[in-house]
C-alpha cells in the first residue's frame, strides 16, 4: 500500500478546486492581465528568430523542408523529363503510340497531383509536374482513341487500299536506298 503522504499529494488538486488556477474567472483574469501587460509596453511580442523577409531567396530555398537539399525538390525536376518526352510524342503518328502506356501516365499524373496537395509538406512543384504529366497523357490518349475510331470506321476495301499505298511508299523508299548503296 502506498504511503499516506503519496495519497494526499495525489488528491491535492481535488482540494484546490476553489483555487485561482482552476476557476474560469481566474483564467480569464490571468489572460486579461497578460494582455494588459503587453499593451502597456506599447509594442507587440517579437521573436528572436530572423524573419523570413530578411533572408535571401536562396537561403530560404536551401532551408525549406522542400528545398534544394531534399528529394522533394529533385523528384519534380527529374519528372519533367517524362513530361518533355510526352510532349515530344506529339510529333509521332498516333498509330505508333501505346494506349496502355499513355493511360498509365495519365492516371499517374492525375492521382499524384491530388496526393501532392495532401501530403506534408505540401509540394506544389511536384503537384504541377504531375498535373502536366496527366494533361499530356490525356492529349495522347485522346489522339490514340480518335485514330482507333477512325480506323474502325474505314471499310475493309479502304483498309486494303491504305495498306497498298503504305506498301508502295515503303517499296519506293527501299528502291531509293538500294540505288544509293549501289552508287557508293
Amino acid at each position: 500500500m502506498p504511503a499516506p503522504s503519496t495519497l494526499l499529494r495525489a488528491a491535492r488538486p481535488a482540494f484546490r478546486s476553489q483555487s485561482q488556477f482552476f476557476t474560469a474567472q481566474s483564467q480569464a483574469q490571468a489572460f486579461r492581465s497578460t494582455r494588459a501587460r503587453f499593451q502597456q509596453q506599447g509594442r507587440r511580442w517579437q521573436s528572436t528568430a530572423t524573419p523570413a523577409g530578411n533572408q535571401s531567396w536562396a537561403k530560404r530555398l536551401w532551408d525549406s523542408p522542400i528545398g534544394v537539399k531534399t528529394v522533394h525538390f529533385w523528384a519534380p525536376i527529374m519528372k519533367w523529363c517524362l513530361v518533355l518526352a510526352g510532349i515530344s510524342d506529339f510529333y509521332r503518328p498516333a498509330e505508333k503510340l501505346s494506349l496502355t502506356q499513355n493511360v498509365a501516365l495519365t492516371c499517374t499524373g492525375l492521382i499524384w497531383t491530388r496526393w501532392c496537395l495532401i501530403i506534408k509538406p505540401r509540394n506544389i512543384m511536384l503537384a504541377s509536374v504531375n498535373f502536366f504529366l496527366g494533361l499530356v497523357g490525356v492529349v495522347q490518349v485522346s489522339r490514340i482513341v480518335a485514330y482507333n475510331t477512325s480506323q474502325k470506321k474505314l471499310t475493309a476495301g479502304q483498309q486494303v487500299e491504305a495498306a497498298k499505298e503504305g506498301a508502295v511508299e515503303s517499296a519506293q523508299g527501299l528502291k531509293k536506298d538500294v540505288v544509293e548503296a549501289v552508287k557508293s
